[in-house]
Formats: C-alpha cells, structure tokens, sequence
C-alpha cells in the first residue's frame, strides 16, 4: 500500500535576543529534521510507483547574485518536507496525527481522483531592503523593510504529465519575524556592514496566503544514453494579504536522465518541486540545465503596499512582473542539490536596480 511519512515541528518563536532565537530556530529544523526521519523509517515501503520522501533546505540571497546586490529580496531559507504518494490526505497512517487532523478542516484544499498525491510541509523566512543599507531615515522613494516568517501546507495531485497544487500559508510580517535579527547576525558572520533603517520596518501584521496552480508537461525526449530534454508549463496565482497575483510561465530542462518530476526551478512558493518523485532507472546519479520564466500581474504585495490594517512605508508597485531563472542541478544516491541565479524586472517605480538573486537547495531523500 502506497503511503507517505511528513511532520514538521515548529518552536514558537518570540521577541528574545538574536542569540536565543538562533538556537530556537536550529532546535526547530533539527526536530523537523528528526522526526521526519523517524516517520521514514516506520512506513511501509512497497510502493507500488516508486515515489520516495524528500526533506529540503533552500537559502535564497542576493549575495549569490553578484558583487553589491543587496537590495530587493534580500534573503531567505525555506525547510519543506515533500511527502511520497499517499493513500489519502486525512486517514494515510503514515501522516503524524496532527497533520491528519489538521487535513480535516482543509479539504476544501484537498484534490480527488487523481492517480497520485502527496503532501509539502514548510517553514521559512524571508526578508526585503532597500537599496542603499547606510541610511537610518526613512528612505520615502526605495521599499520598505519588510520580514516575514510563515508556514505552509500544500496538497498535489498527479495524474500523467499534469500535476495540480494547492496551498495554504499563515505567518507574520513585522518585527515579530525576527529578519533584522537574522540579517544581522548573517552580516556580522560574513563581514559587511549592517542595515541601519530597520526601525522603519512594516508594522506586526498576521499574513494569510493561498495558492492554486496547474503544470502541465507538454513535451519530453529521451535519447538511449540517457539525454532527454523536456518542457513543462504552469498558471495559477495567489490570494491574501501577503500577496494577491495571477501568474504564467514554464521551465526548460536538458540533462542526462532527468528525474520524472515537473519542473526544478523554484521561481514560486508554489514550485519547489513538490510532485511525487519516481526513481530514475540506471545510475544513481543523474544532472541537468535548467530555464525558467514567470510572469505575474500583481494585485496586492504587501512588501511593497505596506500594512493592510496599519499605517506603513509604502511605494508605488508595478502591476506587471517577471523572473527568469537558470540553473544546475545535480543528484548522487539520496542526495540533490540545485543552484540557481534570478533576474527579476523592477518591482515598483523608481527603482533604481533590477533585482538579481540566488539559491542553494539541498534535499536528502528518506
């Protein structure tokens, strides 16, 4: 029978020093990381399509991007937890208890009748700036500061080439995030001059995300040695406080034996590579070049609108946005990691620089 194994545990996280909440955080990851293992090894694994678990980390920075980025999205790290198939969102035994019962009131999220499914279980940061790090005033035409902390819970169904994914995130904006915290003690470990305009950060704000989208594979091809190339397309967009948008693109791939999967790039909250992943047949090693693009029309951004419920720093947003992403990513045994460098078209006007970023994302297969 078919099942999958996912937790996450979460400490609380509340104003304390940056020391104290590094260690909450690390006790946090190492928890999630623990007892996902522990789920693993408990399952049954005779599963019939060969999908497996897979834990990740993901750090964004701008760093990655090139010398002087350190503007826009400026960091951020995801920990998610992508389940193997499952018999069902609310009753697999092989979920933890809480999420089962956390299922029971999301089935509104929750497809039916497709041929696989599975769960994403996440829990990150992220983290916006300015442009010029040295001013402590109200920087009136440049982006607010701006942190949030969420967690996230995302529901796939597979059936072929096609894969739909919904999801639910909750969290915070505000000093209650602890960014500034965390961006501090990220520049104080490698050296660079710290932020100084915090103080004008968006106000405390819970923040409520939901997300819908569809991929579709609309094209792949294998050679006898292994080299294959595919293309895969996406919509959806994102309804909240956080972030309400509409958006489209796709994702070029070329490699030797690429992973039955739909898509790498993880452009979008709802892109990290959350379908149920197949064993490739040879080698247990395998890697590919990847292209991406995703197009937005934004409707609400509270990074750039400010507050919705408070008086905030706010600049004025264009409606119309894009990334493009490229990349490597490479797979040996259990083990997977991707790096990727972005390039997004200004986000608000007046915006001196076009944002430039990168990604490391490491996942162990369980």
């Amino acid at each position: 029978m078919p099942c999958g194994r996912g937790h996450a545990s979460v400490t609380k996280v509340q104003s304390t020093g940056p020391a104290e909440w590094r260690l909450k955080v690390a006790a946090s990851l190492l928890l999630l990381l623990l007892s996902t293992s522990a789920l693993a090894q408990s399952c049954p694994q005779d599963n019939p399509l060969r999908s497996t678990g897979t834990l990740n980390l993901r750090i964004d920075n701008d760093m990655f991007g090139g010398i002087g980025q350190d503007q826009g999205y400026s960091n951020g790290f995801l920990v998610s937890w992508v389940s193997p198939n499952l018999v069902d969102y609310r009753d697999d035994p092989c979920l933890p208890r809480l999420v089962r019962g956390l299922n029971r009131f999301l089935t509104v999220l929750q497809p039916e009748g497709f041929d696989e499914q599975n769960m994403t279980i996440g829990f990150g940061q992220m983290m916006y700036t300015p442009s010029d790090k040295t001013r402590s005033d109200l920087i009136k035409d440049d982006r607010p500061f701006a942190g949030a902390m969420m967690l996230s819970l995302g529901y796939n169904a597979r059936r072929g080439d096609t894969l739909r994914t919904s999801q639910i995130r909750v969290g915070v904006v505000g000093p209650s995030s602890q960014a500034r915290q965390t961006q501090n003690w990220w520049h104080d470990t490698i050296g660079v001059d710290k932020f100084n305009g915090w103080r004008h950060q968006l106000r405390d704000e819970p923040v409520l995300q939901l997300l819908h989208e569809r991929r579709t594979r609309v094209f792949r091809q294998e050679n006898v040695s292994g080299w294959s190339w595919d293309l895969t397309r996406h919509w959806g967009g994102s309804f909240g406080n956080f972030a309400t948008y509409a958006n489209v693109g796709g994702e070029l791939r070329y490699g030797l034996r690429l992973p039955d999967d739909l898509g790498t790039a993880p452009l979008r909250p709802a892109g990290e590579n959350t379908s149920p992943v197949r064993t490739t047949a040879g080698s247990n090693w395998n890697g590919h070049l990847f292209a991406a693009l995703d197009a937005r029309w934004v409707l609400h951004d509270i990074t750039l609108d400010g507050n919705t419920f408070k008086s905030s720093h706010s600049v004025d947003k264009r409606p119309f946005v894009a990334d493009v992403g490229y990349g490597i990513a490479m797979t040996q045994g259990n083990w997977r990691i991707a790096i990727a460098r972005y390039h997004r078209t200004r986000e608000f006007r007046g915006q001196d620089e076009i944002p430039v970023y990168g990604t490391i994302t490491v996942g162990r297969k369980f």
